[in-house]
């Protein structure tokens, strides 16, 4: 929508630029609010009531603790911060990488991780107290492994999500839900509408297309097995848009934007198949980052009550950003900063 700005003759040039001033101030704040329309952030976490906004809280406070990146409903990324590899300062003043071992060690995920070397402390990862060669090793680890299921298990786990069982790989709380175990019920994404707590899931193997009936199949047969899946978790469901937020996408903790119509359901769900073309730059139309083989949406029980979040240390930072975020304090000159 164009607005058009009122030319209200006042005599005087200071009254005059005060007047346009105003004016411009007034068109950006109605501007603003028509955008915001179709922009609806999280319930504030100190206002979430519910155990879905519980945990849309946790991943909208993540999210934006990495800069917000986004990638649009067309598949397109719009917006990037830092990579998980970097050094560089999250929002908060952390550097990334040591955010994504808080996320292993506060996930509920077993830490220090079974496959680090045996003896290897990743509690100390400042290299100005840790030796050189445990920093590289604990810094390897977490650039190396995949960390997407472990961020939804961080946010469950400090959102208090009763009767789940964190894990390093989704394919595990996607098998509870499948089989009714957990406050997840196994759902079909193109049937049923997303709402705020819930995940959305694909499946990742490049060989095969599941699509719903596939991965009901699959795990009705091998329900047992490891398939490399990924999940997103559902924030919000306003404005023609549900917005997700997942871990470990394009290494970062990203948002994505995907339709939804007027009954609240997934509106032409970009699904992969056997016909797609790669993604090259002769095809510019086939490189959709929303194109995946979603074949799952874990829908929340909305019954359930959220359990008290476990106690957590504070994060500290070293290069603070003034006035200080909730929950955050600064390091201690030379002291170790746990990730």
């Amino acid at each position: 929508m164009r607005l058009k700005l009122l030319n209200t003759r006042l005599p005087g040039v200071a009254r005059r630029k005060r007047a346009g001033g105003a004016l411009k101030r007034w068109a950006l704040a109605v501007a603003c609010a028509l955008c915001a329309s179709d922009v609806i952030a999280c319930t504030p976490a100190g206002r979430a009531e519910t155990l879905g906004e519980r945990i849309a809280a946790v991943a909208c406070t993540e999210h934006e603790r990495w800069y917000a990146p986004f990638i649009d409903a067309s598949g397109r990324l719009a917006a990037a911060g830092v990579s998980e590899a970097e050094a560089s300062a999250l929002r908060d003043g952390t550097p990334a990488w040591h955010r994504v071992a808080q996320y292993w060690r506060n996930s509920g995920v077993r830490w220090p991780s079974p496959l680090l070397p045996e003896g290897t402390d990743c509690s100390v990862v400042d290299a100005t107290t840790a030796p050189p060669a445990n920093v590289a090793l604990c810094r390897t680890f977490l650039v190396d492994m995949p960390w997407s299921a472990v961020f939804v298990s961080y946010v469950m786990t400090q959102a208090g999500a009763p009767g789940f069982t964190p894990s390093a790989a989704h394919i595990d709380f996607v098998g509870a839900a499948h089989r009714g175990e957990g406050p997840f019920r196994f759902a079909d994404p193109q049937a049923e509408a997303p709402a705020a707590g819930d995940l959305l899931c694909y499946v990742r193997e490049p060989e095969a297309l599941f699509g719903h009936p596939g991965l009901r199949g699959w795990l009705d047969r091998w329900p047992a097995e490891w398939l490399p899946m990924h999940c997103d978790v559902v924030v919000s469901t306003h404005g023609g848009h549900a917005r997700v937020v997942g871990g470990n996408v394009l290494h970062g903790v990203t948002m994505r934007l995907l339709p939804i119509n007027r009954a609240g359901r997934f509106r032409g769900l970009p699904q992969r198949t056997a016909e797609d073309y790669p993604c090259d730059p002769d095809r510019p139309a086939m490189c959709n980052l929303n194109r995946q083989d979603w074949a799952a949406l874990l829908k929340l029980d909305p019954a359930l009550k959220p359990n008290a979040p476990p106690a957590s240390e504070p994060s500290c930072c070293t290069a603070c950003l003034v006035p200080l975020p909730a929950g955050v304090v600064r390091c201690e000159a030379n002291a170790r900063l746990s990730p």
